[in-house]
């Protein structure tokens, strides 16, 4: 794996070459000192309150009046974890402050959820429970979230949920191929959430399952969503550009009041196109379109969709706008929805465990319609989609990398060059940052 950097972006970044000007520390002599100290030192090294627990030097006139200390500790919940578990790694030992979060209806949605939220306690130094917060994303909110504070007051300890704003801090990051996209963004400490826009964005210039080359490389910036200056997830992508077998492709996000946000090549040219290259989020292609031996029939006869292998429950959506034109189920599809197009061009998509709209309502490019399932004729759970133009059946995949791009307004011209150019300028920071650490 080549070089790889990502870190908090702010108005700018530069790389400086810095020559030794001596030894590598590593490679220095380590010699190990011990000297004894009389007990009457102490007290200036530790802490009063540890030292007036021991018995020998509870006498010593300087801990007549110990200055008051607080014991700071963080950790993350765990999926099994209970009021007692989570306070015993914080260095809490509280019986009141387990009751309290396993009672109280605020402290109880701490460990509601199994997914991971960072703690913050702040003890005594008897170790009783003084403040505790902690933070999580407000499912209720877009970019919200919601912070839990657990404080001890003259009647004993209380809490209360605030809300908050997420703010979006800029990530650089940048990395090369070797094997796999999601290996090469691992290896970055990119987000899986970012790796799955990153294909996304360039879904309809690059076949991640079959076009990927080693040394491929790819640079992106994109949203850390922060509360309380606490990283809680990712948004979205900024801009990226990836370098597929030489061929170099970019993206840019750009919105505007009143115009609905979108990717756009640095020149302008929309990466939305009518159909997205694919109903589900980055997924294999377990049997293409065309002829093929039919694994329940046993005989070799048309395929006149696309197969996508995916557990069951995995969501689908549809690939462009359109209307529901039919919702339920259908002998060999089992549960399927139909959705049409413009120009009489419809959309199938088959074996569903759930249908999640119904017949007549109007959808968005990229909305949930259901999920995979192996409803109908099928010996697994995947997606069967197909295309159909004026009732003729097409290659979904061919079909979507070659609909037309939704075009930028020219009026929107200015202000999104003022947009691109700031963003590029954040791309060759990344490709900087990668190329010195290589180097």
């Amino acid at each position: 794996m080549g070089g790889i950097g990502a870190l908090l972006l702010g108005t700018g970044v530069t790389a400086f070459g810095i020559a030794p000007l001596a030894p590598d520390a590593a490679d220095l002599p380590v010699h190990q000192v011990v000297e004894a100290l009389p007990a009457s030192a102490l007290p200036t090294l530790i802490p009063s309150p540890l030292l007036a627990t021991d018995a020998g030097l509870a006498s010593n006139p300087l801990l007549a009046d110990p200055k008051p200390w607080t014991l700071y500790r963080s950790d993350a919940t765990r999926g099994d974890d209970t009021p007692q578990t989570l306070l015993q790694r914080l260095g809490v030992n509280d019986t009141e402050a387990q009751t309290f979060l396993g009672r109280d209806s605020h402290a109880r949605q701490l460990l509601a959820s199994r997914q991971s939220r960072l703690v913050h306690a702040e003890a005594s130094p008897t170790q009783e429970l003084q403040r505790l917060t902690a933070r999580w994303i407000d499912s209720r909110e877009e970019r919200g979230f919601v912070r839990l504070v657990v404080e001890r007051g003259p009647e004993g300890l209380s809490s209360r949920l605030e809300k908050g704003r997420l703010e979006a801090s800029p990530r650089l990051a940048s990395g090369e191929i070797q094997s796999s996209l999601f290996a090469a963004t691992d290896a970055a400490n990119v987000p899986d959430a970012v790796a799955i826009q990153l294909a996304e964005m360039f879904a309809s210039d690059i076949d991640f399952r079959r076009d990927l080359r080693k040394g491929d490389r790819f640079h992106v910036v994109y949203e850390a969503l922060i509360a309380d200056g606490e990283p809680l997830r990712t948004g979205r992508i900024l801009a990226a550009d990836f370098i597929n077998n030489g061929r170099t492709h970019e993206a840019v996000w750009f919105e505007s009041p009143g115009f609905k946000g979108g990717y756009y090549g640095f020149d302008g040219e929309s990466k939305r196109r009518y159909y997205l290259s694919s109903p589900l989020e980055f997924s294999r292609v377990s049997s293409g379109y065309g002829t093929r031996f039919h694994p329940i029939l046993g005989t070799r006869r048309p395929h006149l969709g696309v197969d996508f292998a995916a557990p069951t429950g995995t969501p689908v959506r549809t690939v462009g706008d359109g209307v529901i034109e039919f919702s339920g189920v259908q002998r060999g599809y089992g549960n399927v929805v139909f959705v049409r197009h413009r120009n009489s061009q419809v959309t199938v998509y088959a074996h569903l465990s759930r249908l999640g709209v119904r017949t007549g309502q109007r959808v968005a490019q990229g909305e949930y319609i259901g999920n995979v399932g192996s409803t109908g004729l099928s010996t697994g759970p995947h997606l069967h989609w197909e295309f159909r133009d004026n009732g003729v059946h097409q290659d979904p995949l061919v079909i979507a990398r070659q609909s037309e791009a939704i075009k930028l307004p020219e009026g929107m011209r200015p202000a999104f060059e003022q947009v691109a150019q700031s963003q590029r300028l954040k791309l060759t920071a990344a490709a900087t940052l990668q190329q010195a650490s290589a180097e």
